[in-house]
């Protein structure tokens, strides 16, 4: 079994690559190791070590017939990636050449290299950090968003200002884009009274990850993609990919690395979905749902995850939860093992059904969801639910 620090806590294994070399995909093809996902029995394993957090089976399965159902109903699709009104969408039907293919792939690595550690000290008080910009790329209508929409609204609002920010030749070089640039793109509303947390660090990972991709790929996520399924033959699969990520770029890991992955396959999902998918013909079923501090967060609201009364009441008092420690580990292991067992449920449910279900739908469906709630938008009004919590506090690149 693989080390649970390597897959849910990746800071050792960072620090092994940054003092060693590391496997390029220009080196040697990558050689077929995982058949399963690994984080899967990993968390397994760390869940009942830890013995914190649990895990209802009664409440896992009310909660996938409640989620099933909300899904159809809403019609809620890998296709409706393509709905959110701040993400940037690639032309169709797919081509690898056209230059807008090239620049959502690029918006999409980019996005998905800084997607981390947006909770904030000032979350229901006012004040925390917020980018000023349109509600979407097709009104002038303008708001304030917050957390990850807030990452969205700055890479948008300065490619719309001219400044090639999700070009990895550019975001790389200290000369094009100095320090002061990136802090000037990701500057807070004049309301907000913090600035984006760990901006230092992502403009570290910025620098790395583009002189990474500019070294060894052609300057862009479109050549490291080439690059990988040349080494497979054209028949590289999703969780393949992930690994490959994983070996290739020394500060993404299992969690961000299958986050590209799986907004790679909803950004291009075809509109029809018995076509096949133009990136990924054999689908994401692999993959897990991407453990953060939203999703545990409707996981127990929902009734799944079962805290001790001491975890509730840190939770409550918005105690820190220190990265490593038994209660982040349970916390983060529980949320993928749950998911697994909705998803498992729900297929069971529609086992006449064709449509694909796997753990990143579900995982985006709650962490919409989470929001909706979060803003008063949704209630939760056809199962019985408990007092939803705050989210779990835990200063972190990786999450």
């Amino acid at each position: 079994m693989l080390s649970v620090a390597k897959l849910i806590h990746p800071s050792v294994q960072c620090k092994q690559r940054l003092c060693g070399a590391r496997m390029e995909l220009t080196q040697q093809p990558i050689q077929a190791r995982i058949i399963l996902n690994p984080v899967v029995p990993s968390c397994e394993y760390a869940l009942a070590e830890t013995n914190i957090v649990r895990i209802s089976e009664d409440g896992a399965k009310k909660a996938a017939e409640y989620i099933s159902r909300r899904m159809l109903a809403e019609s809620y699709t890998p296709r409706t990636w393509r709905t959110q009104p701040l993400h940037i969408c690639p032309p169709e039907p797919y081509s690898a050449s056209d230059p807008l293919t090239k620049k959502c792939l690029d918006w999409i690595f980019l996005v998905s290299s800084l997607n981390f550690s947006f909770w904030s000290d000032k979350e229901g008080s006012g004040g925390r950090y917020g980018v000023e910009w349109r509600t979407g790329w097709d009104t002038e209508t303008r708001a304030v968003h917050t957390g990850y929409r807030g990452l969205l609204a700055a890479l948008n609002r300065a490619l719309e200002e001219n400044i090639p920010i999700t070009d990895p030749a550019f975001y790389a070089s200290e000369v094009l884009c100095p320090d002061a640039l990136i802090e000037y793109a990701f500057r807070a509303a004049p309301e907000s009274q913090e600035q984006l947390p760990l901006l230092k660090e992502r403009i570290a990972i910025m620098r790395q990850v583009g002189s990474d991709l500019c070294n060894n790929f052609g300057g862009s996520y479109t050549g490291f993609l080439d690059v990988f399924q040349k080494s497979r033959h054209g028949r590289g699969t999703a969780l393949e990919l992930v690994q490959a990520v994983t070996d290739t770029f020394p500060f993404f890991f299992w969690k961000r690395a299958q986050i590209l992955v799986a907004e790679t396959w909803a950004a291009f999902f075809p509109a029809d979905p018995s076509a096949p998918h133009p990136l990924f013909p054999h689908g994401t079923s692999s993959l897990t749902m991407f453990a953060d501090y939203r999703v545990p967060q409707i996981l127990h609201h929902l009734g799944i995850l079962v805290y001790p009364p001491s975890l509730e009441e840190k939770l409550r008092n918005g105690e820190d939860i220190p990265l490593g420690s038994d209660e982040e580990i349970s916390l983060r292991a529980a949320s993928i093992v749950s998911v697994e067992r909705i998803r498992d449920e729900i297929l069971r449910l529609r086992r006449s059904s064709c449509e694909e279900v796997n753990s990143v739908l579900i995982d985006f469906y709650l962490w919409d969801l989470a929001k909706r709630i979060e803003s008063g938008k949704e209630r939760v009004e056809e199962m019985d639910s408990v007092d939803i919590l705050p989210a779990h506090r835990t200063r972190s690149i990786w999450y």
